[in-house]
């Protein structure tokens, strides 16, 4: 995945970070056991810790599982008025959690679980102030 444009807009640019690789989510990990969030959070849900760092999480994963949606999600995650069902899943980042995520594949026949991913930026709707885009996971090319 390339660097996305400057003027990029995203649905939540709190969730995103840059990195040398590009762009990746940005989680938290917890000073005192280690675990990760996502999104970031000021407290660890698994210790009760309260020094949590700013971390990238790794922009590859794998497919933990999946299922589609017919409806459309509620605000500020609606996207465009002509819906249409999309996939969204759960990916393994290793070594780190699982994230909930939108899949680009929407076709649950060419979905497998366990399948190589990588995060991608993708456009999600239009607002006023132009194109607004939104992260999801494409199957990854090994």
């Amino acid at each position: 995945m390339t660097a996305p444009d400057p003027t990029t807009r995203f649905v939540d640019p709190s969730l995103l970070t840059d990195t040398a690789e590009g762009p990746a989510l940005l989680g938290s990990r917890c000073s005192d056991c280690g675990a990760h969030t996502f999104p970031r959070q000021g407290g660890c849900p698994r210790c009760t810790g309260a020094d949590m760092e700013d971390v990238p999480l790794s922009r590859t994963g794998t497919l933990w599982s999946f299922t589609t949606q017919g409806f459309r999600p509620k605000p500020p995650y609606t996207g465009t008025e002509a819906h249409e069902p999309y996939a969204v899943g759960y990916v393994e980042l290793p070594g780190q959690l699982l994230v909930e995520s939108r899949l680009t594949e929407a076709d649950p026949d060419r979905l497998e679980i366990g399948m190589p991913v990588e995060l991608a930026l993708v456009p999600f709707r239009d607002d006023a102030d132009g194109p607004v885009h939104t992260f999801a996971f494409v199957r990854s090319t090994p």
